[in-house]
Formats: structure tokens, sequence, C-alpha cells
């Protein structure tokens, strides 16, 4: 890749006031001039993927991310872990995009933050997000990676921004690693 990325940053929660939508959010405030930077339609508003509903037509709802998604050189996944896994609309999100074809995320860098009020900030959800990413063909950018534990200390959710000097550090210099990979990357 040349120029400047765009990058898509997917939110793995639906909750308005979550942590993970307020980092979400504070992306575009953090990234180097490398990306720009678009929130992208929330995996809350798909239906549960069904292949009649797809049958009958692909719904609105996951066109516009199709849509959004294909702008995209890059993306950017802040999530909560569920469960010690990826939350479900999340997962339907992925659902959905892999049925089209030619696969919109195939070749696509891809990095992961994962946001929880929780010691181990999430670190669980990397591994099954992984595999469901590799399924699409995608670039996984494995380190550094980001696990933001303790998350309501380091993040204020009404703001949308990193409250923590020291997150807010390492989130930078994550986005700033995040466009080198970007960068490196070989056109397909």
């Amino acid at each position: 890749m040349t120029g400047k990325t765009h990058l898509g940053v997917l939110e793995g929660s639906l909750r308005q006031a979550s942590l993970s939508r307020a980092a979400a959010r504070a992306v575009a405030g953090l990234a180097p001039e490398d990306f720009s930077v678009e929130t992208l339609p929330n995996p809350g508003t798909l239906p549960l993927f069904n292949q009649d509903v797809m049958d009958a037509g692909m719904p609105e709802s996951v066109s516009a991310l199709l849509l959004a998604l294909s702008r995209c050189n890059a993306l950017l996944i802040v999530t909560p872990e569920y469960n010690w896994s990826v939350p479900g609309a999340l997962k339907n999100a992925f659902d959905w995009v892999s049925r089209v074809q030619p696969g919109p995320l195939a070749d696509k860098p891809v990095a992961i933050w994962s946001v929880s009020p929780g010691l181990l900030g999430g670190a669980r959800v990397h591994e099954s997000l992984r595999h469901i990413l590799h399924s699409q063909d995608m670039r996984i950018m494995a380190k550094p990676e980001v696990q933001i534990a303790q998350a309501q200390t380091k993040i204020d959710v009404a703001a949308g921004r990193i409250t923590d000097a020291g997150a807010e550090a390492f989130l930078r210099r994550q986005l700033a690693f995040f466009a080198r990979f970007c960068h490196s990357m070989v056109a397909v």
C-alpha cells in the first residue's frame, strides 16, 4: 500500500455507553496522519444471518456494511470479550460478510483491540477472533497486541477518549506500527 490508508473501525459492542465503543471513537484522534479513519456501521444494525433472508435479497443494513468495508484498505476491530470469545453481533457481521464473493476482507490488514473492565483486558477474544479473520484471508498484525485492562480507569466513555497517558501513548505507538504494517503489504 502506498499513500494514505483508509482505516475502518469496527466496534464489537452494541451498548452506546460501552468502554470498547468509546475506545473505538478515540481512534481518529490517536491515529497517525497515515490513516484516514471511518467508524463502520455497528454490527447491531444487522439482522441475524439466515440464508433464507439472504436468498430473498441482501438486507439494506448488510449492504451498507459491505459498502463501507469496500472503501477501507485496513480494519481495526475494537471489541469486548463475551464469555471468553467474540460478541455474537460481531460474529454475525462476519457471517454476513463471508457470504459475499469475492470476499471483501481478503488480503486486508487487520488489528485487534480488546477492551475490558477486567484484569485481562479481554485477552481471550483475540484467539477466537483470529480464527474468524483467518477464514476471511485477512492479514492479521499479531504484535503488539492491545488489551485495555481496567478500561473504566483509562477511558472517558462520555467523551470517547483515552484518559490514561500510558494507555494513550501505547495506543498511538500501536497505530503507528499498524500504519507501517499496512504500508508493507503488497497489493494483490
